[in-house]
């Protein structure tokens, strides 16, 4: 199975999928389900030299998504930037080693969206400070609810 594009290119898969907010401190992991088409933060997994590959196998096993989407960080033009290509090699890694598609999200303004969300969630005592780290997973919950909306799953 191979890498499917941007949003006006992808598929519709059914069933679980699972959303990345690539980074290379963090990198952000949400949940959610077509039928529903719902998204919940879920996790965050560490990168040093790589991702911490065993976390988000272990996370894949436990989910068994049919897709996964990977946020891609473009200019504000929708140009590629580092990052964007940094995201696609890492949806590539992502394909080559658990065989499951990958679809691309474009995540501009996803950042401040979680940022709010994470303020609003430790306004009614939810979060606390140090759960900040949340933030990446909480960007990936907004990547894959995007992503729902420009499919058509909503």
């Amino acid at each position: 199975m191979g890498l499917v594009g941007m949003p006006d290119e992808k598929a519709k898969p059914s069933g679980t999928l699972l959303a990345f907010d690539f980074g290379h401190r963090r990198i952000g992991v949400a949940v959610g389900q077509t039928l529903t088409a719902t998204a919940n933060a879920l996790a965050v997994v560490a990168f040093t030299t790589k991702p911490d590959w065993q976390a988000i196998s272990g996370i894949i096993n436990e989910w068994k998504p049919v897709a996964l989407v990977v946020g891609l960080p473009l200019a504000e033009d929708g140009g590629e930037t580092e990052m964007s290509k940094a995201a696609h090699k890492f949806g590539r890694q992502l394909n080559g080693r658990f065989g499951i598609p990958v679809l691309f999200e474009d995540e501009r303004l996803t950042s401040l969206s979680a940022e709010q969300r994470f303020i609003d969630a430790r306004a009614t005592g939810g979060m606390r400070r140090k759960d900040a780290a949340l933030k990446d997973a909480l960007a990936a919950q907004v990547i894959l609810e995007n992503w729902f909306h420009g499919a058509g799953i909503n």
